[in-house]
């Protein structure tokens, strides 16, 4: 095994966004491309020599060939250790887990999580520092700044190791240690829920379907829920990872798991649906009958966290991302507890969790979590949910009402315009972020603004700021649209429009959600012409 040198030129293109550098295979497959990412991320970090370095992902194509290649160059460079999941597997959750268990020095998470595989798909790497989340802005700008002036990276040249084998090998002088990817992450779950009384919720007869989507929770569900809490065999479907994730999109909404909804929609369905996505991170949250948004979810999981016993001396703050609705807000309000509103990314919540602010966090890109890591966790939303029906003895969809009459309804969607040119997109934004100051105080479609911005946030903790974070337009009301470019695509630009208004506790809480909106729907369209700019005639996807 030699350590050697090799000279290579800058890509232009390496600037991480939300969730760490998502590009298509093909770009990744190009000479040097994942050397000089993961090059430049150990040249931007101090102090890792002899340490532990924590690797996996998310089964996807081209997923293991990166493995190899990050193994080698985390040897180059002085690492001491790397665990690696047992096939380069690990969900973005159980590898913040592991980091923090173990006390990694950090990791690197391979994943373009909800973004489709295969050949044609997408690849990602992300690189999360020791607390277990993703790397804080100043560390992402350093490392793009690293990759437009590198010029050469270090790498063992040895052959590639057995990722099947649980076991330590080595590559040079450092260890490599080949780990079961679900084991530690069960036992955490066991930890933190009533497993006994989820036990008994399933042997009385309680049915639930978790589509897993061909990805990386498979794995887990099958041990979590049918061997662990005696789920029936078959509970869990689409639980073998596959590179392509079985020629599907592994991203958990009301679009790609429509047939589990409609079935959760029968009146003979299933009790209970879920569905998480590529790299485990995300969650779909269904009843008989009752679909629950991802805001909604949040502010419901927030209410009833002390019916789990983690959770059970209450928690001690709530935060969402911005475009998230506010039904959290009210939970928060009536609660007495602290309450947060960051930009778009988990990386922005680490702070407040690390100081013990917050427990419970949000986004509504089907992002949900708590403190127990540093990253979402779609099976950790599951079985909390599996939890509160397990002690409340209700209903998904009683459990649903019976908190919108208590804290009312926030009606809320979100339509996004995928793929959509970058000058369009950027001109869309720039257009409106111009039309800001003059907003206030005047009438869109009958309805009155009451304040217009685009979305600035100081940390509490650390003092750092995030700017253009997403324009925000609220009306007398209290409702409002939020219109944002989204950071986790790959090809031209993704445009997501936000709306939203309360309905009180006594309010009209049954109306179809688009129906709802539709003031809301056309003031967006009135204020940014997405449409009329971009020739669409529908969003792509509307969840």
């Amino acid at each position: 095994m030699t350590k050697k040198t090799i000279e290579t030129k800058p890509y232009p293109d390496q600037k991480p966004g939300t969730s760490g550098l998502r590009k298509r295979v093909k770009v990744y497959q190009q000479p040097n491309y994942v050397e000089n990412y993961i090059q430049s991320i150990f040249d931007c970090l101090e102090g890792f020599e002899g340490k532990t370095l924590v690797i996996g992902g998310d089964g996807r194509f081209y997923n293991e060939t990166a493995i190899q290649k990050a193994i080698k160059i985390a040897a180059a460079n002085g690492f001491g250790k790397v665990l690696v999941g047992q096939n380069g597997l690990l969900s973005t959750p159980a590898a913040s887990n592991i980091i923090r268990r173990y006390e990694a020095f950090g990791g690197l998470v391979l994943s373009a999580s909800h973004n489709p595989g295969g050949p044609e798909g997408d690849f990602g790497i992300k690189y999360n520092v020791a607390n277990g989340g993703p790397a804080p802005e100043r560390i992402t700008d350093a490392v793009f700044q690293r990759t437009q002036v590198i010029e050469q990276y270090q790498i063992i040249e040895a052959p590639d190791l057995d990722l099947g084998a649980i076991g330590t090998q080595t590559v040079g002088e450092m260890s490599v240690e080949v780990i079961d990817p679900v084991a530690d992450y069960a036992e955490l779950m066991a930890e933190l829920f009533d497993f006994d009384a989820i036990c008994d919720l399933f042997s009385s007869g309680f049915t639930m379907t978790f589509d897993a989507l061909h990805a990386v929770t498979g794995p887990y569900a099958h041990e979590i829920l049918e061997n662990r809490l005696g789920a029936p065999a078959g509970t869990v479907v689409n639980g073998t990872p596959s590179p392509d994730f079985g020629n599907g999109h592994p991203d958990p909404n009301l679009v790609y798991c429509k047939d589990m909804y409609d079935a959760l929609m029968q009146p003979d369905g299933p009790d209970f649906g879920a569905a998480s996505d590529g790299d485990g991170d995300r969650n779909l949250i269904i009843g008989r009958g009752r679909f629950v948004t991802p805001s909604d979810s949040l502010a419901l999981l927030a209410a009833n966290a002390h019916l789990a016993p983690a959770y059970s001396k209450g928690i001690a703050g709530i935060a969402r991302s911005m475009p998230t609705s506010a039904a959290a807000d009210r939970v928060a309000e009536k609660r007495g507890i602290e309450m947060h509103e960051t930009p778009t990314g988990w990386k922005f919540f680490g702070n407040l969790l690390d100081a013990g602010r917050v427990t419970i966090c949000g986004e509504e890109s089907a992002g949900t979590g708590s403190d127990h890591v540093r990253e979402k966790d779609g099976l950790w939303a599951v079985l909390l949910w599996l939890n509160i029906v397990a002690v409340r003895k209700q209903s998904v969809d009683e459990i649903v009402t019976e908190h919108w009459a208590a804290y009312g309804r926030n009606y809320y969607t979100r339509h996004d315009y995928e793929e959509v040119e970058s000058d369009v997109a950027n001109a869309i934004m720039d257009d409106l972020r111009g039309k800001l100051d003059g907003l206030p105080g005047t009438q869109i479609n009958g309805a009155e603004v009451s304040s217009a911005d685009d979305f600035s946030y100081t940390d509490p903790v650390d003092g750092s700021t995030a700017h253009k974070q997403g324009i925000r337009i609220v009306f007398k009301d209290g409702s409002r649209v939020v219109i944002r470019m989204s950071g986790t695509g790959t090809v031209g630009a993704t445009l997501r429009v936000y709306l939203e208004r309360y309905e009180p506790p006594a309010g009209q809480h049954d109306l179809e959600t688009q129906t709802a909106l539709a003031q809301q729907i056309e003031i967006a369209e009135s204020l940014s012409q997405i449409r009329a700019r971009t020739g669409r005639t529908s969003p792509s996807v509307i969840t």
